[in-house]
């Protein structure tokens, strides 16, 4: 495809030097611009091919789409794609990809930091120090780690990375993913069950699953009441998915023992909650067996370079006219025909 142009027109930041050079080196066009208004987005991106998209901005509404007329794919620099009109860009036929293995890493190791805090009661036993408290029974961990009950509700690339690190403490481990073969889950010694059994049979929880118009609340105030009273619930995917208010009871009232949580409904979380008194409809910063950390479980020392690299790949593919890795809308029909073929696009090794 003649003067292929990618733009990137999100992310608030300037990519890595070598990013340009690497497109360049394809005889792809890639220009840069935050874009905060319908009419910059038309300026900046109505001609590329592939427009760009790193982090949650949500420059990409379905209004926006009919000011990128050539767009025939999207890259989403990170895993969850809730600030993308995915339906209606498929009805255009354009490809969208994400980056859900750039953090795969460095999330799986977030949820083991929640998980293992709150169960070894670290941050709770550090609070307590602080204040001049040294009683080891004031803040006791709460239960043996080894042989419980994973339950995992989807099984990406972040998940599979959990249960690989996990697998010294000898789990069981059940799996609810609609969209993963129940042979692909046995692949990782785990058990294809219901949503229920998860839910039920589980020792401690981690959700793995996009935000969806399925997955909104997907875990609310009856799903809450499944869990064994003595379970930890780990958020580190879209704050969404859990019904926040119904937590806030969970966890007040004990129907569950902890959680940890990076993610939440309304991000940033408001200031003023610590002066609002403890009560049913408390904020969760009101609560001493919640863990929480401001949206950061994909980030590390090296997650940036991962994260472009990831996306240079995929706008090379684009280019060449194959189908790129990580495609969230499998079933488009692209606007320009694209091969199944391997491609030949740079390793992260090389970029």
């Amino acid at each position: 495809m003649p003067s292929f142009k990618v733009a990137l027109v999100a992310g608030g930041r300037e990519p890595p030097k070598w990013v340009e050079d690497a497109l360049a080196k394809q005889g792809i066009k890639f220009v840069v611009q935050q874009c905060t208004t319908k009419d910059e987005l038309a300026r900046i991106a109505g001609d590329a091919h592939v427009v760009w998209v790193y982090g949650r901005d949500k420059i990409l509404t379905e209004e926006n789409l009919e000011v990128i007329p050539s767009c025939g794919g999207i890259i989403r620099t990170g895993s969850g794609t809730d600030n993308v009109p995915v339906a209606q860009a498929t009805e255009r036929g354009i490809v969208i990809v994400n980056t859900p293995s750039a953090s795969a890493e460095e999330v799986s190791d977030h949820v083991l930091a929640l998980f293992f805090a709150l169960v070894r009661q670290v941050a709770s036993q550090d609070r307590l120090m602080r204040n001049g408290t040294w009683n080891a029974a004031a803040a006791l961990p709460y239960w043996r780690i080894r042989k419980k009950t994973l339950g995992l509700i989807g099984f990406g690339h972040t998940a599979r990375c959990l249960v690989q690190k996990m697998r010294g403490f000898e789990p069981t481990i059940l799996v609810f993913d609609p969209y993963v073969s129940p042979d692909v889950i046995a692949d990782y010694q785990a058990q294809a069950v219901s949503l229920n059994d998860v839910l039920s049979q589980s020792d401690w929880i981690s959700i793995h699953c996009p935000l969806t118009s399925d997955t909104y609340h997907l875990i609310g105030e009856s799903e809450l009441r499944m869990l064994k009273n003595t379970a930890i619930l780990i958020n580190t995917a879209r704050g969404a998915i859990v019904d926040e208010s119904a937590l806030r009871r969970a966890l007040q009232e004990r129907w569950i023992l902890a959680a940890g949580l990076d993610v939440f409904e309304e991000e940033p979380l408001a200031k003023d909650v610590f002066e609002k008194p403890l009560s049913i409809e408390s904020p969760l910063k009101s609560l001493d067996n919640v863990l929480m950390t401001p949206h950061v479980a994909g980030y590390s020392d090296e997650y940036r370079h991962h994260a472009f690299a990831l996306s240079v790949e995929s706008a090379i593919a684009f280019a060449r006219g194959y189908w790129p890795d990580g495609v969230v809308n499998p079933d488009v029909k692209p606007r320009w025909h694209l091969n199944y073929a391997p491609h030949s696009s740079p390793s992260l090794e090389k970029l």
